[in-house]
């Protein structure tokens, strides 16, 4: 089954960084900054590849579900390990995994 993961994209960013919570419009959200800008859906590209790569997970697996033009988006995890709530809460909470 499935999973759903709510970010908070921060486009143009100095550096590319998965981690921190964000109070969003989906409840906690990952942070996600990317360097990319909100452009052409570039950012939106940036934070697949960087969230899929965070969680260690295949790039296919990561897709969008909401969000193409919002800075909250929610992402859907296809096939998601069994740990992947552990791997999430370590990124936006700092919680130890």
């Amino acid at each position: 089954m499935p999973a759903t993961i709510a970010v908070r994209v921060k486009p143009n960013a100095a550096r590319a960084k998965v981690g921190g919570c964000h109070d969003g419009r989906y409840g906690p959200a990952l942070v996600v900054s990317v360097t990319a800008p909100a452009v052409d859906g570039r950012a939106t590209a940036a934070v697949l590849a960087a969230v899929a790569a965070a969680l260690s997970l295949g790039a296919r697996q990561v897709e969008l579900r909401t969000g193409a033009t919002s800075r909250d988006k929610l992402l859907t995890v296809t096939d998601p390990p069994a740990d992947l709530d552990t791997r999430l809460r370590a990124l936006r909470d700092g919680a130890p995994g």
